[in-house]
């Protein structure tokens, strides 16, 4: 059961500027705590409480139940926010939105108005448990209902979790299912150890005679998912994307910093201050450069999707691929040049500042440990399979 599924006063100010200084704020809150929370590594109990209390969880419901109605583009844009103070942080607004939209896609229009209105007024958050190359779970008959057992190595917000997608076998068939984690037999395990997203509370979860019902059910097992309900995959692609970009703005940003007011101007440089020396500028212009281009890449990426969501059911498969293929050119774009900018950021603030204290190679990772998530190159291969065979990419939880 998740310890952060608590219930208290939400500010109610859902309008897109609020919603946006409020993530600006906890944003700059973390970049305060990141070494720290890196060094200590628990799950952001904390974090997704401030997140529940500041409203930006339910940022994409339609106002008519109390969210903040905004699009994708913003959303999105609001995972780039979290992510320049703490990448994790970035990362599970971002797994959120997609997990508690993605109900919408999948459920009949009634079962997702109920879980869609429960969400905002309880401020659940959403977390999932579906790795394919993973499958780990499996679904018994047991009485009217039917009993999960199994174990699942990562899932992400594993503790911080209110509701959950997931997936598992029934009858040599895969079914997918959204259910509470406060039901008896969910257990969220300590091990996530990885080096980097050490926020990201993605240890392993294990089921143990854990209750689900008929109601709980995506769709019937053999029915082929409709085109809206594989929507999912591209829009969490680009949660990687932005994620990746924020991290790599705040590794700039705190490197632009430290120059600022701690580097030392090398010795022939012939200048005062390392803010002004011509290599340490160069840099600074290209990295800048470079993330301005990431930012606008992602930021069109995000409206092709959006512009193919909002058919609706109408949506055709060559229009959601067509839309894929854009968010996954941002993909490839946006992990080299995070990998690289928050390698090379030392080459701004120098030998003193790889000291242990400052964690500053927290943002490369945080990028390197996500971005091993799906192999980029593959990514690169559809987009090529795209623009040279014309093929769009084969519908699966990875494209």
């Amino acid at each position: 059961m998740s310890q952060s599924n608590v219930l208290f006063a939400t500010n109610r100010n859902t309008s897109r500027e609020a919603l946006f200084a409020r993530a600006e704020d906890i944003s700059a809150d973390l970049s305060k705590r990141a070494a720290e929370l890196d060094r200590d590594g628990h799950p952001p109990f904390a974090e997704i409480v401030k997140l529940k209390g500041s409203g930006l969880l339910n940022s994409l419901h339609a106002p008519e139940v109390g969210g903040g109605g905004l699009d994708w583009v913003d959303g999105l844009r609001l995972v780039r926010i979290l992510a320049r103070g703490e990448s994790s942080i970035g990362q599970l607004l971002g797994y959120h939105f997609v997990n508690s939209q993605y109900v919408y896609w999948a459920f009949d229009e009634a079962r997702a108005r109920s879980l869609g209105s429960e969400t905002v007024a309880k401020n659940l958050y959403w977390g999932a448990a579906v790795n394919p190359r993973d499958p780990g779970l499996v679904l018994t008959r047991r009485g009217s209902g039917y009993v999960l057992n199994g174990r699942k190595s990562f899932s992400t917000a594993a503790h911080v979790s209110d509701y959950i997608n997931a997936n598992a076998s029934l009858d040599d068939k895969v079914v997918g299912f959204a259910v509470p984690t406060s039901r008896p037999g969910y257990a969220a395990n300590d091990d996530w150890d990885n080096f980097g997203q050490r926020l990201s509370d993605s240890g392993s979860v294990e089921f143990h005679d854990f209750p689900v019902y008929e109601e709980d059910f995506v769709e019937a097992p053999d029915a082929p998912p409709p085109v809206l309900a594989t929507f999912n995959t591209p829009l969490i692609q680009l949660v990687f994307v932005n994620f990746y970009l924020g991290t790599a703005e705040g590794a700039l940003q705190a490197a632009i910093d430290y120059v600022r007011t701690t580097t030392r101007p090398w010795v022939t440089s012939g200048v005062g201050r390392a803010a002004d020396d011509p290599y340490i500028l160069e840099r600074v212009g290209e990295f800048t450069a470079a993330l301005k281009a990431t930012t606008a890449l992602a930021d069109s990426a995000a409206a092709a999707v959006q512009a193919s969501l909002a058919r609706g059911h109408h949506v055709t498969a060559r229009e959601r691929g067509e839309a894929a293929a854009e968010a996954y050119a941002a993909k490839v774009n946006a992990t080299h040049v995070s990998l690289d900018i928050t390698s090379r950021v030392f080459e701004l603030t120098g030998a003193r500042s790889t000291a242990e204290r400052y964690r500053f190679d927290r943002y490369w990772r945080n990028v390197r440990t996500h971005t091993l998530h799906d192999p980029v190159f593959y990514k690169a291969k559809e987009v090529g399979e795209f623009v040279l065979n014309d093929k769009i990419p084969e519908v699966s939880l990875y494209s």
